[in-house]
């Protein structure tokens, strides 16, 4: 039990491989390929941030329920952040729709697997258990790149975003909560994002508070749309490690490689 039959090599043999997973630290992903040029004859999947922002680059931003078209056709992918894809996939359909005006407060909390691979006091359990901790207000370097995404989105979208991330006492998972003034009722509301989200396999409009133990294990996001006295408040919630890294790697490949999309990702969660 547990043998397998994969070989691990310390070099980079390029022509080996049909694609190539970097999964090093952010700033980590332009030095390994400073260092093996030939690695751009081959399709890449990047999970660092090296290649998120737009630039002197052909990598195409990895966000399946946005850029499904683009990402059938390129080589060189950068996958979302996991901040950036919980709280994207909370708002594209408003930020599509033009909803948001003026200005967007949003809030989040993650578990300490999304703390990143350098060893930190507020990553160890000793320090996160029976605690929790804002970091990095309104400066979280997501923001640059969903801010990105939303003006591709909607050329005319403006609106400030205000983002507050908290460090939670739990291991893996995200929720974020998002919410601006509407005129809009819930049924309006709720039209739009199942119109926009019809056609995606892995995330899906709830009717109910979500849970992370729904989607943790899983690359599923859950989406849940409110309006409460004019003003639309919007529920995600994913796992960091899935659909916030590694599942959307091996989404973006099925898309790549033509494979069907949810090849390797029909996962449980932890609630099944």
């Amino acid at each position: 039990m547990g043998e397998i039959d994969l070989e691990f090599s310390k070099e980079i043999e390029t022509a080996a491989v049909d694609v190539v997973f970097l999964c090093k630290g952010h700033g980590e992903s332009k030095k390994i390929m400073d260092k093996n040029p030939s690695l751009l004859s081959k399709k890449i999947i990047d999970l660092s941030q090296d290649f998120r922002l737009n630039g002197n680059h052909d990598f195409v931003y990895g966000l399946p329920e946005l850029n499904r078209a683009e990402l059938q056709q390129k080589d060189h992918i950068a996958n979302a952040g996991c901040f950036a894809t919980c709280i994207q996939l909370g708002l594209l359909p408003s930020v599509k729709a033009d909803l948001i005006k003026g200005h967007a407060s949003i809030s989040g909390i993650t578990g300490s697997t999304g703390a990143g691979q350098t060893l930190s006091p507020t990553s160890h359990f000793s320090w996160r258990n029976n605690n929790a901790s804002v970091y990095k207000p309104l400066k979280h370097q997501h923001l640059l790149e969903i801010a990105e995404t939303f003006q591709s989105t909607n050329s005319g979208f403006d609106a400030k975003l205000s983002f507050v991330p908290y460090r939670g006492a739990f291991t893996r998972g995200i929720i974020t909560t998002s919410h601006f003034e509407t005129t809009l009722s819930e049924d309006q509301l709720l039209e739009v994002y199942h119109q926009f989200y019809q056609d995606h396999a892995f995330t899906h409009v709830v009717s109910e508070n979500p849970d992370l133990k729904q989607v943790v294990g899983t690359n599923k996001c859950l989406v849940y749309p409110k309006v409460i006295d004019g003003t639309a408040i919007i529920i995600s919630v994913i796992d960091n490690l899935l659909k916030g890294a590694s599942g959307q790697a091996v989404q973006n490949m099925n898309l790549q490689f033509g494979l069907e999309e949810t090849t390797g990702l029909k996962l449980k969660s932890l609630a099944f």
